[in-house]
């Protein structure tokens, strides 16, 4: 009998709703909600059915059933989350159908590259298709919610998670967060197929002091407001839903604490009006960062902060009611936060059908579907970089059968491949470079294996079955690298060389004489002038996904023409980071002519970088003009900058070609280049292309030492090329300063 009530009272609530807006479909929820109702709808926990993190809450199902409960995250599988969505439904009170969250980062069940891996193709409607199959797969198993994309512009490879963003430039950043988004959300979040995306972490995770993650943040306003709020803004632009808190603190407010990013910024500047989650137990840590004497404490400043729900901490649901009730918060200010919401399941279309995203006939045909894993190989292949190809050592000719040494403890691996963050991916699903190595081969060479090393410690006693196989050989691919569990969250390292014995491998290999070809399978930029040394040919593959073998495959033997290129700078040695492509010039500049001088240089190492931002070679060559402008000077009115690029190789192929700009005088210094425009092109041998730039004022502005924002008058060089560091030159002339505006940015005064 009281089931059938509660029942009853659902369908009158829902019948209720009907004819209303959603803001009055909203505030009448509302109306009819308790204080411990509307709190329970501010707290999110994790189920039992995956972990990110230490868990709290051991009985989910009997605080879903309390009411406690607006979200749960971790629940996957169409019939477990209908299972759990028919309790919040028909088991409580009002009956307000639950929220389900993952961690679907670079694919669901059919796994793409890392997201790093992502950023190396320059392909933005390719990262934005990846994300929507994410989203459809997902979606298909009864998730509502994506913790992605990770829009943290870091520059230290050392920290585990530079695996999850698109590296260092600020630019670039802007428009892949973009393009993820719209891929996760769709174009219209009413459709079943859609989930809400997630911009994190707000604000500056990604630039921990020393590389170690959760550590302490601090930086100026200009470089928080010039290089890590933009792609944040960016999401905000492509009409994400929510916004997540980051562990870390800002010059001594920690983040989930701070008014001035999430009421100041977010809210009042940006016009934001989704929702924000903390990352996981976040409200809880501000008592260890020092902020709060207790989680009460902890509770009303993350309220007051602009927060609206609770990842797995508990702790609006322990202490919210009581603030209220001895006057620390208002009921009012809970219920701004419920609105936001509740707001969102009313998008997601779920208070007029609960059970839309579980639905098992789409979990059946869509998971880890044909089309999606063709989509993840071609995907995989557009995201190898190759680094070095001395001699044309590849692509591998077949035609002579040759006889190939597959060496290396990742050659075999099914698990590595998936890299961090594989959400439901299973090694069972994945292909080994093996496998693709053998698929591409059967019948027209014969491939060898040993594993040689292990991916850690300093067993060499693999090494003469190595050597022996390699010496039975034409040429050797070399699979070495970083095993997944090496990055992502809290896998910070301060050593970024291949771990253990694998370089030492490839040095006996060298031994024989023949061709190394060095498949690399990293989540972070590595220090590789040993591996650069020896190796005739260096594949950067990352950790590709579900289709990892195949895709290496295509290219190691010419099926596809590598047209990656390098996100983020790969440094000589550690003693280097942070290094990046847009740094600026000291009053001593760096002088490669005068190195021993008092200048802004190293002692032991070049100042340059190994290989460069934006660095990628190809298996043919192309050769860039000269850089015409429209114009030498303008007011401000839009310039063009073209080059022309032709193919002079052998082989069809894909280029980047990318354009920065220096402003060479201004109130504040500037960096010596930054990134404004790339285009990716496909030349067939001999073809020749233009490429059009165009400039506008918006790409000339910065943020001064004030906090204005503007351009001055003066000189600029524009430069285009095939990396950062390989460019041709022009320059032309601003004749008239540029002011956007000069706004309150000052966190002392905020709201």
């Amino acid at each position: 009998m009281k089931k059938l009530v509660l029942i009853l009272t659902a369908l009158v609530v829902s019948s209720s709703l009907i004819a209303q807006t959603v803001e009055e479909k909203v505030e009448s929820l509302l109306q009819k909600m308790t204080l411990e109702e509307k709190i329970g709808q501010m707290t999110q926990f994790t189920s039992s059915g995956d972990v990110t993190g230490p868990t709290l809450r051991g009985n989910v199902e009997k605080e879903v059933k309390a009411g406690n409960v607006g979200s749960l995250f971790n629940a996957f599988k169409a019939d477990y989350t209908r299972k759990l969505q028919k309790m919040a439904v028909e088991e409580t009170r009002l009956g307000i159908p639950l929220l389900f969250g993952y961690d679907v980062i670079h694919g669901h069940r059919t796994i793409f590259p890392i997201p790093l891996g992502e950023a190396s193709s320059f392909d933005l409607d390719a990262m934005e298709e990846a994300a929507r199959i994410a989203a459809i797969e997902a979606s298909a198993e009864g998730i509502h919610w994506t913790f992605a994309p990770m829009v943290d512009v870091s520059r230290d490879p050392r920290w585990g998670r530079v695996m999850e963003g698109a590296g260092e430039d600020t630019y670039y950043n802007n428009l892949v967060a973009k393009a993820r988004v719209r891929g996760f959300q769709g174009d219209d979040l009413s459709k079943e197929n859609t989930i809400l995306a997630c911009a994190k972490h707000f604000l500056a995770y990604g630039a921990p002091i020393a590389g170690r993650d959760y550590n302490t943040v601090d930086m100026s306003l200009q470089t928080l407001h010039e290089v890590y709020l933009p792609p944040f803004k960016a999401t905000v632009d492509a009409g994400v839903e929510t916004f997540m808190t980051s562990f870390n603190e800002i010059n001594g407010t920690p983040s989930t604490a701070n008014p001035y990013l999430f009421k100041d910024i977010l809210r009042d500047q940006w016009g934001f009006e989704g929702m924000v989650v903390t990352d996981y137990t976040a409200i809880n840590e501000l008592v260890p960062h020092g902020t709060a004497k207790d989680l009460a404490q902890a509770g009303v400043q993350a309220l007051k902060a602009g927060i609206d729900m609770d990842m797995e901490g508990a702790v609006f649901l322990e202490t919210l009611k009581e603030s209220v009730e001895k006057g620390d918060v208002t009921e009012e200010e809970i219920n701004v936060a419920v609105r936001r919401i509740l707001t969102l399941k009313h998008k997601l279309g779920l208070f007029e059908d609960p059970y839309r995203y579980s639905d098992t006939e789409r979990e059946e045909r869509l998971v880890l579907c044909d089309e999606h894993k063709e989509k993840a190989r071609d995907f995989a292949r557009k995201s190898i970089v190759l680094l070095k190809n001395e001699n044309q050592v590849l692509p591998l000719k077949l035609e002579n059968k040759p006889k190939i040494a597959a060496i290396g403890p990742l050659v075999k691996s099914k698990k590595d491949v998936l890299g961090a963050w594989k959400a439901k991916g299973s090694p069972k699903d994945a292909k080994s470079l093996f496998e693709g190595l053998k698929g591409a081969t059967r019948g027209k060479a014969e491939l060898l294996y040993a594993q040689g090393c292990k991916l850690d410690g300093d067993d060499t006693s693999g090494f003469a079955e190595a050597i022996e196989v390699a010496n039975q050989s034409d040429v050797i691919i070399l699979a070495i690298g970083e095993a997944r569990t090496i990055s992502g969250e809290a896998k910070s390292r301060s050593d970024i060389t291949i771990p253990g014995v694998q370089t030492e491998l490839l040095a006996e290999l060298k031994k024989t004489g023949k061709p190394v070809v060095v498949v690399l399978m990293n989540g972070r930029p590595l220090a590789l002038e040993k591996e650069d040394e020896l190796a005739d040919a260096l594949l950067e593959t990352w950790h590709l996904g579900t289709m990892a073998g195949p895709a290496i495959a295509d290219v190691i033997f010419g099926k596809y023409n590598p047209a990656g290129k390098l996100p983020m700078t790969f440094p000589r040695n550690v003693g280097q980071v942070p290094i990046y492509y847009n740094a600026k010039n000291t009053g001593r500049p760096f002088d490669p002519e005068n190195p021993s001088g008092y200048k802004s240089n190293y002692l032991d190492v070049p100042n340059s970088p190994l290989y460069a931002f934006g660095y990628g070679l190809s298996y043919t060559t192309f050769e860039y003009g000269e850089i015409t402008l429209s114009s030498n000077t303008t007011d401000g009115a839009p310039i063009t900058a073209s080059i022309e690029v032709t193919n002079t190789g052998d082989y069809d192929g894909e280029e980047v070609v990318q354009m920065y700009i220096q402003d060479i005088i201004g109130k504040s210094t500037r960096p010596l280049k930054e990134l404004k425009g790339f285009e990716k092109i496909f030349l067939k041998k001999g073809e020749t292309k233009t490429v059009t730039f165009t400039i506008e004022k918006e790409a000339l502005t910065y943020f001064r030492w004030d906090m204005s924002e503007g351009v001055e008058a003066g000189e600029f060089n524009v430069f285009i090329g095939t990396s950062s560091d390989q460019v041709k030159a022009a320059s032309f002339t601003l004749t008239k300063d540029y002011e956007v505006g000069k706004k309150n940015y000052n966190p002392i005064q905020s709201k």
